[in-house]
This record gives structure tokens, C-alpha cells and sequence, in this order.
């Protein structure tokens, strides 16, 4: 089963403009395929580039490493979903504070209610217990808990994140 994680690269803040933005496709510990693209810092356009990239795979399902992206750039996974009808898990290492979100979005962004959308659709995460230590925080968008659990589960080989993730964040952050 295909399954692709996405994980962004290190940025400096007031400094760069883009950050990148790694997609990788594996299949068990495989890597089948490796797509990067950049996103603007703070910008809206990560939902499009994932989109893109996605395009051209045969997957299973999509795992990202939360939803903000070079800074406050948001992959919105509902249009994800939508779009491609595979299933979206999104991973958290810890509990998600969108209060605090909302205070950060309000206080550093004129068009914040665009991005507090997508934080709004994202409010029951569950906690997993994936291997001895600490939990981690997961939303789902098209799928159930036990499903989405089975998937990270059966990818999380060095610790509590999963491989797609883990490889995709080796990757970005490697490379930037």
C-alpha cells in the first residue's frame, strides 16, 4: 500500500522566502518516488503544490506532519481528500492548541480567517498510542480511527513517527 508523507524543510523567518516543501512515496520501507517543490513562507499556495505533485502518484493515503507548512502556510486536507478521495492523516506529536492558533493567526495575519478555516474543520484529534513512550495526536479526514491507526501503526518503525513522515523530513530539512 502507497503511502506518501510530507514534511517541509527549515527556513529563516524575515530572511527566505520559499521553504521546501518534500512529498515521498513509499511503499512499506520502500521509496518509490521523491517530489519536492517550494511554498512561500506564510504564503497560501501549499494546498496547490501538494495538489500538484500529488497528480502524478498512485497512493493509498497521505500523511502530513500537521497543516502549516513554511510558517502559517496551510495545506487544507479536506480539498486534499476531496480532491484525490484518499484518505488524510494528519500527525501531531503533540495535544494541537487552536486557541493559541487562532490568537497567533488574528495577531499576524490580515487574512487569518482564511487560514482559521482549516483549523476549524480540524478540531476532534485523537490520541494513538503507537509504541512504548509518548502518544501522538492525529486528525483524520476521510477514514475512521481504527483504519488510520493500523496505517501508522504499521509504518512507525523508529519510534512514534511514521516512515512516510520520518523520510520525507530527513529529506526537507537535508536539503535546506
Amino acid at each position: 500500500m502507497p503511502i506518501v508523507g510530507v514534511e517541509d524543510g527549515s527556513f529563516q523567518k524575515g530572511v527566505t522566502r520559499k521553504a521546501l516543501l518534500a512529498a515521498v512515496l513509499l511503499r512499506g520501507v520502500e521509496i518509490r518516488s521523491v517530489k519536492l517543490t517550494e511554498v512561500t513562507i506564510d504564503g497560501l499556495d501549499a494546498t496547490r503544490r501538494l495538489s500538484e505533485i500529488l497528480s502524478e502518484w498512485e497512493f493509498a493515503a497521505v500523511m502530513l506532519a500537521g497543516v502549516s507548512f513554511a510558517g502559517f502556510n496551510v495545506i487544507d486536507p479536506t480539498v486534499i481528500h476531496e480532491r484525490f478521495r484518499k484518505p488524510i492523516i494528519i500527525m501531531c506529536k503533540t495535544r494541537p492548541d487552536n486557541k493559541a492558533v487562532k490568537r497567533a493567526l488574528r495577531r499576524h495575519f490580515e487574512d487569518w480567517k482564511i487560514r482559521w478555516l482549516v483549523f476549524e474543520k480540524l478540531n476532534s484529534f485523537h490520541r494513538i498510542s503507537v509504541s512504548v513512550g509518548e502518544p501522538v495526536y492525529v486528525e483524520i479526514v476521510g477514514t475512521d480511527v481504527r483504519v488510520a491507526t493500523n496505517i501508522i501503526r504499521a509504518l512507525s518503525f523508529y519510534g512514534r513517527v511514521p516512515e512516510p513522515i520520518r523520510v520525507a523530513r530527513l529529506i526537507a530539512r537535508g536539503l535546506s
